[in-house]
């Protein structure tokens, strides 16, 4: 079994070039969702795109929108990336292992774009990590975070000119150095900007509860604060977790209380922890999704009030053989996942998913390994299913 991903080749005259566009299956909104919401339901739209930018050459930032097919403009919702600290990784950033996320906010009735910044993945220009930083030859944490904020600016500005978009009404957010970018947007923000989500935010972390310059990243998260005063009280929330190994809840509530001191405003919420590390937070929407909702609530920032449109349904394609009840669920899991992707099996139970990669070459390898690792060496693993770029 084969699944093949279409891509459409198309220009967007003037403000982007399209490439890829997936229609998934219709929500599946119930009457009573309907009569509350007032809107049809429709069918959600994943589209992967060039967005141009100052000095993103040659082809500008790679972006992913998604959103819900109904009548009208809707507003915004950017979102964007934290950086690796192994090379291949950032070199391999898509803005599809965002689709999750893109989902949440797309189902609350907002059109999402996921933001590459400059230089990670396909998105041209030079990386906001070399601007300032542990690793930078020169520059400050302010002058990284600034070049991440300028990125975001100008995908809000290629946003704009979108039939769907309601260009008024705009919420960031972003994860680790896409959280820290939060603060510096929110220092300068476009006019547009109604609020800012920062996921466990910052700069310099090791993954082992220590900074290669702690003072620095306070320092950056002061300064941000002061500025942000300047244009008002635009309200920010910051979610971190109790077990984040990256900014563990002592260190965020240091950047809390530089940036509050400064003039910033934010609501602070620590979440239990998650899994291993609870850096990795924003990869779980359910552990999240109260308190954004919460927020948003507070701010008038949920355009369907309380409705929630149904989740996507997967394709009535029936599973490889000899799944249990698991491998099963993981099955529609891989029907509705990002590209590129790859189901593995060793038909005996034993399975590997992979999504959201960078290229199919990755999907397909990292999906094998994840069926003979849990295969432990019971039968053969093979591919049952990818994606394919259509000819």
């Amino acid at each position: 079994m084969r699944i093949v991903w279409p891509l459409a080749w198309t220009m967007i005259w003037v403000v982007g070039i399209v490439v890829g566009v997936q229609e998934v299956a219709t929500t599946g909104t119930s009457p009573q969702q309907n009569a509350k919401s007032g809107q049809p339901p429709g069918t959600f739209v994943e589209k992967e795109m060039w967005a141009p930018a100052p000095m993103a050459f040659p082809n500008g930032l790679d972006v992913l929108e998604v959103y819900v097919s109904r009548p009208g403009r809707h507003p915004l919702a950017v979102l964007t990336h934290g950086t690796s600290n192994v090379e291949q990784e950032r070199e391999h950033v898509t803005p599809w292992s965002q689709l999750g996320q893109a989902l949440w906010f797309a189902r609350h009735g907002y059109v999402a774009i996921v933001v590459v910044r400059k230089g990670y993945g396909k998105s041209g220009g030079q990386r906001d990590s070399n601007y300032g930083g542990c690793r930078a030859r020169h520059g400050t944490f302010e002058e990284a975070g600034r070049a991440s904020a300028e990125d975001l600016k100008a995908v809000i500005k290629f946003a704009q000119n979108l039939p769907e978009v309601d260009g008024t009404t705009v919420v960031s957010a972003g994860v680790s150095t896409g959280g820290f970018a939060q603060a510096a947007l929110v220092a300068d923000p476009p006019k547009e900007l109604k609020a800012a989500i920062n996921f466990a935010g910052g700069r310099g972390g090791d993954g082992h509860e220590h900074n290669c310059d702690l003072n620095g990243v306070i320092d950056a998260f002061g300064t941000f604060g002061r500025e942000a005063r300047k244009h008002g009280t635009l309200p920010m929330l910051w979610i971190y977790s109790e077990n984040d190994h990256w900014f563990p809840p002592a260190m965020a509530r240091q950047f809390e209380a530089a940036y509050t001191k400064g003039g910033g405003v934010d609501q602070f919420v620590l979440e239990p922890p998650d899994g291993e590390d609870g850096h990795h937070l924003y990869a779980h929407p359910a552990a999240w999704s109260e308190a954004v909702e919460e927020f948003l609530r507070s701010h008038n920032l949920l355009p369907l009030g309380e409705v929630v449109l149904p989740a996507p349904e997967p394709p009535k394609i029936p599973p490889p053989a000899g799944l249990g009840d698991k491998g099963e669920e993981a099955w529609k899991h891989f029907l509705l996942g990002a590209p590129y992707k790859a189901f593995a099996t060793n038909g005996q139970g034993e399975w590997g998913l992979a999504q959201g990669a960078f290229d199919q070459s990755i999907a397909d390898g990292d999906a094998m390994d994840r069926c003979k690792k849990a295969a432990a060496g019971n039968g053969s693993c093979s591919l049952v299913a990818r994606t394919a770029a259509a000819k």
